[in-house]
């Protein structure tokens, strides 16, 4: 590991910052001032999305002919926030005719397959439109297609080379797209159809008769597109920015459906100061649970209710299920570890990409176990569970310079037959293979990523793992209203990370929590100032008679009973 301070990009000026602030801004990658201004004025517009007006009609000429219309959507966080939005508001666009249903992750698989759609045609609808998948399900579209479903995809993953061949395909990726963000959630996509879809129906005068205030306004669902978003941890460019610090600032007044504001109680966090950070690690995990472990339908019910009380009872349900994945998820990582303690893995025999199964392990934690080996070893990692007649499912986790599935793509390409479904992105993917070739993927896997790696010029640098930072702080910036300023003022996330600082600290104590954790007393040297620090899950790291660190920490905040004092937060530490 390798601490990296960041370098100033721009020199771009919020008068309104503090001098920290304005010093962290000035280490992000932004190319133009209007990045920095989160309004919604500067939102992109829809036009110029692939396809947006076909798919805008499909969807209007179905609202006016009082069509059945099924929304199909994914078992995640994106997944649930997409089926939500997209039942909401066009219930606020009068219509009641329509339905929503999610694959079963074990019986279905992912996406609109074939199982699926089998499913469907028990009571067919009209008009199918997916959110957050689809670009993949060639059989499945079809399949709707040939019994006289229309079918429109919305999407955001990086499209196979041969594209269902659906009525009309909305997802920025697409070869050609002109829309100025690739980094889009699936929330964000059906988003901006049911924009262009409010615009069209104004155009034919459906609204006409009501009054101007009667006519939907969608920005009050960028609460549901705030956490969608941040939950996917797509990258937070400017647009996404916009989006999600809307949709923040709505939940911190309390304007938001009654299932977030739940799940905000339920996960014991301070709304009017909720952050990305909350998001990601408090709240989101309650809803992913449901689709993880039992039926992320209970997930969506809660996003669709309008009575707190049921919500509320929704979240309590929730909460459970998230602390039963994390002990499926410590067992799994204690198996996983043990695995490769076995084999005798040091760091300088870690595989280039390590592939990991048990046929007990649970397909919905793969995920998250695939992610903390990663972290671990730093190598791109594939996590197994058995699936059914002998076929194995899938999570893989990449880093940065490894395009997950470009590498799985061309496993695929060399080995053909071996790998029965994949799909995803640059950093995350899945895929299904049978047991018997699992041996051949392992090894086909780590043959493409040493041709992969033999054709950059700086493969050591990425396989060795770096951490950047904005600097070390002065004494006088340890301060609590820093931190709340920091925290608020924008959403942080992917390719627009939280700030993050490093610096030396004599250890005055330290503590084991849970054989995982590690509380520290700190001291800055030259000062009497002590701190708080946790770094969570790297008590492995520790050393006998450590006196001193260099580490790299986010400053945050303990409340306790009403009392707030300033902490770190380890990500990464040192002995020196």
């Amino acid at each position: 590991m390798k601490i990296i301070r960041r370098t100033a990009h721009h020199s771009y000026q919020r008068p309104e910052h503090s001098t920290l602030l304005q010093r962290v801004l000035a280490n992000r990658a932004i190319t133009e001032d209007s990045e920095l201004d989160l309004s919604l004025k500067g939102l992109y517009p829809y036009h110029s999305l692939s396809n947006i007006e076909p798919a805008t009609q499909l969807v209007v000429e179905a609202i006016l002919a009082e069509k059945d219309i099924l929304i199909v959507g994914d078992y995640d966080v994106d997944g649930a926030t997409s089926i939500a939005l997209a039942i909401r508001i066009l219930r606020d666009f009068g219509v009641y005719n329509i339905r929503y249903t999610v694959p079963h992750r074990i019986l279905d698989g992912y996406g609109l397959s074939r199982s699926l759609v089998q499913k469907i045609l028990i009571d067919p609808p009209d008009l199918l439109i997916t959110v957050d998948n689809g670009i993949s399900n060639i059989d499945g579209v079809a399949l709707a297609r040939e019994n006289g479903i229309d079918v429109v995809v919305t999407d955001h993953h990086l499209p196979p080379e041969t594209l269902p061949n659906a009525n009309a395909i909305v997802n920025p990726n697409l070869p050609g797209d002109q829309f100025p963000s690739k980094a889009l959630a699936g929330v964000g996509v059906i988003f901006y159809l049911l924009l262009s879809v409010r615009a069209k129906l104004i155009e034919v005068g459906y609204f006409k008769g009501q009054a101007q205030g009667a006519i939907p306004n969608l920005g009050r669902y960028l609460d549901i597109v705030a956490l969608g978003t941040v939950a996917d941890l797509v990258p937070l460019d400017g647009n996404n920015r916009r989006m999600a610090q809307q949709g923040l600032l709505r939940m911190r007044q309390g304007m938001m459906v009654p299932g977030i504001a739940a799940l905000i109680e339920v996960s014991q966090r301070n709304r009017e100061k909720l952050s990305t950070s909350d998001i990601g690690f408090s709240i989101a995990p309650l809803l992913n649970a449901a689709g993880r472990l039992d039926d992320m339908q209970v997930g969506i019910e809660l996003l669709l209710t309008d009575q707190y009380e049921e919500a509320f009872a929704i979240a309590q349900q929730l909460y459970a299920l998230n602390e039963e994945r994390k002990m499926i998820e410590r067992g799994m990582r204690a198996e996983a570890n043990d695995a490769l303690e076995k084999v005798q893995l040091k760091r300088d025999e870690v595989p280039l990409a390590i592939c990991l199964y048990n046929e007990l392990w649970h397909q919905g934690i793969t995920g998250i176990v695939a992610s903390r080996i990663k972290e671990q070893y730093y190598r791109p990692t594939f996590i197994f569970a058995y699936d059914n007649e002998g076929l194995l499912k899938g999570s893989g986790r990449s880093i940065q310079g490894i395009h997950l599935r470009d590498v799985i793509s061309n496993v695929a390409r060399d080995n053909p037959g071996i790998i029965n479904t994949f799909g995803g992105h640059a950093m995350a993917a899945g895929l299904s293979i049978y047991e018997e070739y699992l041996p051949q993927f392992t090894e086909a896997i780590n043959a493409e990523m040493a041709k992969s790696l033999e054709a950059l010029e700086s493969a050591d640098e990425i396989l060795s793992q770096k951490i950047y930072t904005d600097g070390a702080l002065a004494l006088e910036e340890y301060r609590l209203d820093l931190v709340d300023e920091m925290k608020l003022a924008y959403p942080w996330g992917q390719q627009f990370p939280e700030p993050l600082f490093d610096d030396r600290f004599e250890v005055v104590d330290y503590r084991i929590l849970k054989d995982l954790h590690l509380k520290f007393t700190l001291r800055k040297p030259g000062t009497h100032t002590l701190f708080e620090a946790l770094a969570f899950f790297q008590a492995h790291q520790i050393v006998d008679n450590v006196t001193e660190i260099h580490c790299a920490f986010k400053l945050d905040i303990n409340e306790w009973r009403g009392e707030r004092k300033l902490q770190l937060l380890i990500d990464y530490f040192e002995a020196v």
